[in-house]
């Protein structure tokens, strides 16, 4: 089985600062390195 590559305290974080307004998806997923395509599946 496939290890993931983020906790899931990361996981939360991003998506508490998207929801918060700060910043974009697209901008969030750049800066924590993950493709905007792998937070919409």
């Amino acid at each position: 089985m496939k290890k993931k590559r983020s906790s899931e305290e990361q996981m939360v974080s991003i998506l508490r600062e998207i929801d918060a307004g700060d910043n974009t998806v697209v901008y969030s997923c750049r800066a924590h390195g993950i493709g905007a395509l792998t937070f919409y599946a």
